[in-house]
């Protein structure tokens, strides 16, 4: 398992805007479709990285838990289909069926998604306010695959509480670390 952390794009940020496809209905979807109204978490994922299938239990539950709160989630793949067909929009549609997702499982096929955002590893988080600007990038939890500590979310969950709670996020935030994004 390769180990690459994810890159802390600058806070305040403004999210890249994006029209992918969404993989589980054959749609096309924009940001400004599927973000929340009170937040939004940007996640860069695949579907045969160790490190995602270690948080998707987590990855479903954060956002059936904040859903009716208004944070949407929204999961987006840009690995190379080429070199990895286990993660092109056919095995993205299974996968999204199969986990339970509610939400958007978009397909980055240039890549350019990933690039705006910066994302370098496969998960990468990054969430945003009601204005779309960064508020949070970083680690889900201190859990790894492995590492035997508790998969709770608990650094995107404090995020999202405080978000929802017009508290100040603290700027002090950990790289996400995954497998690469597996670039053309």
């Amino acid at each position: 398992m390769a180990r690459t952390s994810s890159n802390m794009l600058e806070l305040g940020t403004k999210a890249p805007d994006f029209e992918l496809l969404n993989t589980v209905d054959d749609t096309l979807v924009t940001l400004d479709e599927a973000k929340g109204v009170k937040g939004t978490l940007v996640m860069f994922i695949c579907n045969h990285c160790p490190f995602v299938d270690h948080v998707n239990p987590q990855l479903v539950k954060l956002a059936k838990d904040y859903a009716s709160k208004g944070i949407n989630c929204i999961a987006i793949s840009s690995n190379d289909v080429e070199s990895y067909p286990q993660d092109g929009p056919d095995k993205m549609k299974t996968h999204a069926i199969d986990h339970d997702y509610i939400f958007p499982y978009l397909y980055d096929q240039t890549q350019d998604v990933a690039k705006a955002y910066k994302a370098a590893c496969t998960p990468d988080f990054f969430v945003f306010d009601s204005e779309l600007k960064l508020v949070y990038r970083g680690q889900l939890d201190d859990s790894r695959p492995g590492n035997d500590i508790e998969l709770t979310g608990a650094d995107i969950r404090t995020a999202f509480d405080h978000l929802l709670n017009n508290k100040p996020i603290s700027e002090d935030q950990k790289p996400s670390i995954g497998c690469n994004i597996k670039w053309k």
